[in-house]
């Protein structure tokens, strides 16, 4: 019998998880007692002709998660039956988002900061996480690549790309970005805003993209990041990062650094990385 934890952060995407392994022919549970783990195995077990294939959803939910959970795994490891868990992740910035859009509290701070109820939650599940088979970090993904994701590691057994790059454009003048792991400044680049006829463009345009692209030291600096970027990653990974954000500043956030961002996107996702572009101070459509 295949068995399947599945853990992770509040608004990661466990519900949507759930519904792709039912998709792929597992008998599913949501919100299982911990102190019921051992028991709903073991019925499995018994149903063996019936149910093969079993995935369960455990999370802070359960209240007093971790004296159960831990104790019930060590119970299954005593009965010899074997299980993966699935640890699904995302960013704290992602995690509020998702929050605020569905105008939800955080379960663990119903009455205050989302982000306070975040940072207690992952120092509960920080246990959970390390012991975790796989990592996903859905910060970027779509239902449809998280499908993607969960079936190359499951059913194909490839290894998780469990590091998604976020590519952000951003203008200095409104401020740094805060969450940045490298921050790149662009604005040695000239500044196509003082160009009349490309000033009301942004960098998603073509006539812009020529401009920036039409100078040698852009071409140069692109090259040289992306190198610097395929030999951080792995080790990245290796040390365990599951999300590594890139941004990519110019003076407002509109022109350079908008052309930059996708050009570095595009060339990461075209290597095989997972890569997502955002556009922080890009006001002009």
């Amino acid at each position: 019998m295949e068995f399947l934890l599945i853990s992770g952060m509040s608004g990661a995407g466990k519900s949507q998880a759930m519904k792709v392994m039912e998709d792929m022919s597992y008998y599913c549970m949501d919100n299982l007692p911990p102190a019921l783990l051992p028991n709903f195995v073991e019925l499995c077990y018994e149903l063996r002709k019936d149910i093969d294939k079993v995935a369960v959803v455990v999370d802070i939910r359960s209240g007093e998660f971790f004296d159960h959970l831990f104790k019930g795994l060590e119970e299954l490891k005593t009965r010899g039956i074997t299980y993966k868990i699935l640890f699904l992740d995302a960013a704290d910035n992602v995690l509020i988002k998702r929050y605020k859009e569905l105008r939800r509290p955080h379960p663990l701070n119903p009455e205050g900061s989302i982000s306070e109820g975040i940072k207690e939650e992952r120092e509960m599940l920080n246990e959970v996480k390390k012991r975790a088979d796989y990592i996903i970090d859905t910060s970027n993904l779509t239902l449809g690549m998280l499908k993607e994701e969960m079936s190359n590691i499951i059913l194909k057994g490839k290894k998780s790309r469990n590091i998604s790059i976020s590519v952000i454009s951003f203008g200095f003048k409104h401020g740094t970005l805060l969450d940045g792991d490298l921050i790149f400044d662009v604005r040695f680049i000239p500044n196509p805003f003082y160009i009349p006829e490309l000033r009301e463009f942004t960098g998603k345009d073509q006539n812009v993209k020529d401009y920036v692209f039409g100078w040698p030291e852009t071409n140069i600096f692109i090259s040289k990041t992306i190198d610097m970027l395929e030999f951080l990653i792995p080790h990245y990974t290796r040390e365990g990062k599951t999300q590594l954000i890139l941004g990519i500043g110019c003076t407002g956030g509109v022109h350079r650094s908008v052309a930059i961002a996708n050009k570095i996107a595009e060339i990461l996702t075209a290597n095989g990385h997972r890569a997502a572009v955002d556009h922080r101070d890009n006001r002009l459509k």
